[in-house]
């Protein structure tokens, strides 16, 4: 850093001369440490200051002073004293602070000694009235109780703290069901505090602490907790519960059962209610139950109408002219028994079952008869 020497007015010349006189004093002393000339100011008529830049490490803004001396009438200069002083812009240390007052809350620690300060305002003897009944009823009787208690100032100075982390405003005493004054954890303090403080006594709340009697926390002693098992402050849920629901069985519907490739026979006995007879249903499963009387009539007559309308066989030659086929002369009487597969006729004659597509396909083959 460069400094620009500075003169100030009424420094007799000869004083003001002297810098390098001052500089050699510097060197002798600190042989590194010395910088650019500042200036120089006047003390009195006798004596001037020549300051000088410090370059020592950790000091900057620091100055070098020297001051030089000369008795009015003299032509000789010399040195009085140098000494390391902090400038403007100096980095320096703060105001000293007396070790007592230096000391705060929880700065003690196992074998520390800190007495109380002289004529501390806490502090009265212990047979003056301070307005404690526990203290004035033995106050009059000298020697008996403790020679020093806690004035009104000290008294309302514990208080005050007393009030913040365990009050009545803080975030756990509201949110608690209750307040510490009405819990049977809570020891009241005797004399004058016990009626706003006294000492919790529940290990899971502020054991051991000086609490409000508004404060409250959630290890009240009248605290319940909720119905129903689980958390105290959420409802069980048991995700393995589930729900059951009753699906109906599908129905086949007519149309399917023709798409299948059953006939029109087992799409109308399947429609009615009754069991095919003669026919198998390819999706409907068979109906295992005895039918009635109504049951077996309607499937009859469903099977009379159908045979009417598709006949079971029919000759190459009558499709081509429309006739229709000739009744055969040694057909079954109406009394014979039914072979197996067959249907009964409304006039109780058997009636072949419906041909497959295959069957159909192999019937329509030309016979040696054409």
């Amino acid at each position: 850093m460069s400094a620009v020497s500075v003169t100030e007015a009424g420094v007799r010349p000869l004083l003001a001369d002297a810098v390098e006189l001052a500089r050699r004093a510097l060197l002798e002393l600190e042989p590194s440490g010395v910088g650019e000339h500042i200036g120089v100011s006047s003390e009195d008529e006798a004596a001037a200051t020549h300051r000088f830049e410090a370059t020592l490490p950790g000091y900057r803004g620091w100055q070098w002073a020297v001051v030089v001396a000369a008795a009015p009438g003299d032509d000789r200069v010399t040195v009085s004293e140098s000494a390391l002083l902090p400038g403007p812009d100096a980095l320096v240390a703060p105001d000293f602070v007396p070790w007592d007052q230096r000391v705060r809350p929880g700065d003690l620690g196992p074998g520390d000694l800190l007495p109380p300060t002289a004529n501390d305002p806490r502090l009265v003897p212990g047979y003056v009235l301070n307005g404690d009944p526990a203290v004035d009823e033995v106050a009059r009787d000298i020697g008996l109780g403790r020679p020093r208690v806690l004035s009104l100032e000290g008294r309302e100075e514990a208080a005050e703290r007393w009030f913040g982390e365990f009050g009545p405003d803080a975030e756990m005493a509201r949110a608690a069901p209750s307040t510490c004054g009405l819990c049977g954890f809570y020891l009241p303090l005797a004399g004058a505090m016990r009626a706003a403080f006294g000492v919790c006594g529940n290990a899971m709340g502020a054991d051991g602490r000086v609490v409000h009697n508004r404060y409250g926390c959630g290890a009240h002693s009248d605290t319940e907790l909720p119905a129903g098992g689980g958390s105290a402050r959420y409802e069980a849920y048991d995700d393995a519960a589930v729900e059951i629901v009753t699906i109906a069985p599908a129905k086949v519907e007519s149309g399917a059962a023709e798409q299948a490739g059953a006939g029109p026979v087992a799409a109308q006995v399947e429609s009615a209610g009754a069991e095919s007879v003669g026919v198998e249903s390819v999706d409907a499963p068979p109906v295992a139950a005895d039918l009635g009387d109504t049951a077996l009539a309607t499937a009859e007559s469903a099977v009379a109408q159908s045979t009417a309308a598709e006949p079971a066989c029919v000759e190459p030659g009558a499709a081509e002219t429309g006739a229709a086929p000739a009744a055969d002369a040694d057909a079954a009487p109406a009394s014979a028994p039914v072979a197996e597969g067959e249907s009964i006729a409304a006039d109780g004659s058997a009636v072949a079952p419906a041909l497959t597509p295959g069957e159909a396909e192999k019937a329509a083959e030309p016979g040696p008869w054409s």
